[in-house]
């Protein structure tokens, strides 16, 4: 399986080191799915693609190797991470203790400003779902989450959060195109968004975990429809 690197996104308008603009694009390749698990990153062809040289080319894929994102294999190989069950359960535990203690938190201190960005979020999805666009309802989902985070007022919390879930973020990307899933996944942002409205901290938790536990029932069929995307047990 080879990397479809035509997928790179351009490093022109990036900001950074040449290092970190390899790595930017790669990482978002392969957060994106652009580059499927187990797809071998040929270090020639991203160069070529990317008219850079083979050294930032390989300290970005050290980068997204420290991070779980690629399997580096010394005088052989380089892969992009194929998914774990095992560390798709435990990063989903991680960041449900994190996003019901903000949810709560949230219910209990939000702002009129708070709910009004977040209700502008879930018109923006659902605008979205009608387009079918599958990305940019992704990256809105994502900034719902964030948002929701960042009201907590720590500042580094979304941050923290979405570097301990980079698998789960992945594992996402194969469940919203799944018929009806947007639609579903808006609902449920909406369930959250009318508690914190209500300040009602307990629904909100309730309506946030049942969102976010729909994460394992929908992509554990998945490692049986696609077995070359997750590590043989």
């Amino acid at each position: 399986m080879v990397t479809r690197t035509e997928g790179l996104i351009s490093i022109d308008g990036l900001d950074g080191s040449l290092a970190q603009r390899v790595y930017r694009a790669l990482r978002g390749g392969i957060l994106d799915l652009t580059f499927n698990p187990g797809a071998v990153l040929r270090k020639g062809a991203i160069c070529e693609q990317l008219g850079v040289s083979r050294s930032p080319v390989s300290e970005a894929l050290a980068r997204l190797s420290a991070e779980g994102l690629v399997d580096v294999i010394p005088q052989s190989t380089t892969r992009v991470s194929r998914f774990s069950m095992n560390e798709i359960r435990e990063e989903s535990f991680l960041r449900e203790a994190v996003e019901l203690a903000a949810t709560v938190r949230v219910a209990v201190e939000r702002t009129d400003d708070q709910l009004a960005q977040l209700s502008r979020n879930l018109r923006l999805q659902a605008l979205l779902i009608e387009d079918r666009d599958f990305q940019g309802f992704f990256e809105a989902d994502e900034a719902f989450h964030d948002l929701i985070l960042g009201f907590t007022g720590f500042p580094n919390v979304a941050a923290v959060t979405t570097q301990m879930s980079l698998q789960v973020r992945r594992a996402r990307m194969l469940i919203l195109p799944e018929e009806g899933r947007l639609a579903e996944t808006q609902d449920e942002h909406v369930a959250v968004l009318n508690a914190i409205r209500d300040r009602d901290a307990d629904a909100a938790c309730h309506a946030m975990s049942h969102h976010l536990r729909q994460l394992i029932s929908r992509v554990e069929p998945l490692e049986r429809m696609h077995p070359d995307y997750f590590r043989s047990h």
